[in-house]
């Protein structure tokens, strides 16, 4: 594991700049001022404080269009690219308009016309008037969904990166999982196998969980211990260099004995399932064919999102049954990375969930995760 705090990698942050560039020019934006940590990292490139939880809005990262400076909100320069330099960066206050007299020194803030935030809080949809008095306060997180959406190169192999270790994690907790593994004690060793691997920062602590029989979407009641024919779901997902990786695997526990024959079916229904939505994943058709993959091959819609982008933290698309309507506006597009899960489950047996990273191509989508499957 790394100790030294270190921007990311030139050609990454430059290419992500460069389009985050275009999306401004597209859209007619002078200026962005960016609050959320994604957005802010995503143009700057250097990495800051993670932490859970929400924050109130406010001016981490200001990106203007004419010359392509990024002004950043940091108290040190350790981890600072080299092209952002010292003066472009300001301290943390507990004064806002000691913020706005920052951002109203920022080069062309007195004459942008349209100045873009990708989230406002009341105080500050107030207060950036004063720091931009001749410009109309837009929202700029249109833009910036459309520069994430699509992924460098340089983007991919960092991807690549996090799910090794989000693979790793799942690998060592399935190696452990016997007749009497509890679901925190398998969470404890995926953790603790990613760690080991350079990540200390989970994508979610959910990581484990015996399915239920009797309920299509719960988890087993009980003293949450795997049992002999339990199935056993596993998600990993790792959060590296900013970017997230996810898989997901069902592996069953021990042998199933008398109930083999159903779950080998379970299995053969969510291989079914799977070559639909990999079928599904190809430039061009829209985002609502995962969902109608689910539909014709008869099987019962997930109450999660079907699909949902993989980059710096949230990106679109969310394809999830309680979005149709978008998810019938999005077009997939060669570039994008996807989670893609399938979820199948029939009664005394429980459920069989798998979720891959997939890249889709100018030709299809290729699978960027290498977890195994389960087979006898």
């Amino acid at each position: 594991m790394g100790i030294e705090i270190l921007p990311d990698d030139r050609a990454l942050r430059h290419g992500r700049r460069e389009r985050a560039l275009a999306q401004m020019q597209a859209h007619d934006l002078d200026i962005l001022v960016l609050g959320r940590q994604a957005n802010a990292r995503y143009v700057a490139g250097a990495p800051q404080l993670w932490v859970a939880g929400t924050r109130p809005f406010g001016p981490v990262a200001t990106l203007v269009r004419k010359t392509g400076d990024v002004h950043l909100l940091s108290s040190w320069d350790e981890g600072i690219p080299d092209d952002i330099p010292h003066d472009h960066l300001y301290g943390l206050a507990w004064n806002p308009m000691t913020l706005v007299a920052v951002l109203r020194g920022i080069e062309g803030a007195d004459t942008a016309q349209r100045v873009g935030t990708d989230a406002l809080s009341p105080g500050y949809a107030n207060l950036l008037p004063l720091a931009f008095p001749n410009a109309e306060i837009v929202d700029g997180e249109i833009a910036m969904r459309a520069a994430r959406r699509i992924k460098t190169a340089a983007e991919i192999e960092v991807l690549r990166g996090a799910l090794r270790v989000a693979q790793a994690g799942l690998a060592a907790a399935v190696a452990e999982l016997r007749p009497g593994s509890t679901e925190q004690e398998l969470t404890g060793i995926l953790l603790e196998a990613m760690t080991a691997g350079g990540i200390s920062t989970p994508a979610t602590q959910d990581s484990a969980w015996v399915t239920s029989k009797e309920h299509p979407w719960r988890r087993a009641s009980g003293d949450r211990s795997a049992r002999e024919g339990d199935l056993v779901a596993f998600s990993s997902g790792a959060l590296g260099d900013g970017y997230i990786g996810e898989v997901g695997r069902t592996i069953p526990v021990g042998d199933p004995d008398s109930s083999r024959s159903a779950t080998r079916t379970l299995y053969r229904r969510w291989e079914a399932l799977w070559a639909r939505l990999l079928e599904a994943c190809r430039p061009g058709a829209p985002a609502s064919d995962l969902l109608a993959v689910y539909e014709s091959a008869g099987e019962p819609l997930p109450p999660m999102p079907v699909a949902r982008g993989l980059g710096m933290g949230f990106d679109p698309p969310v394809v999830s049954p309680h979005l149709r309507a978008t998810a019938a506006a999005e077009r997939l597009e060669p570039g994008m990375v996807l989670a893609v899960t399938g979820y199948v489950w029939q009664s005394g047996v429980g459920a069989v969930f798998g979720r891959d990273s997939v890249l889709i191509t100018d030709d299809g989508s290729e699978v960027l995760t290498t977890s195994p499957y389960w087979k006898e």
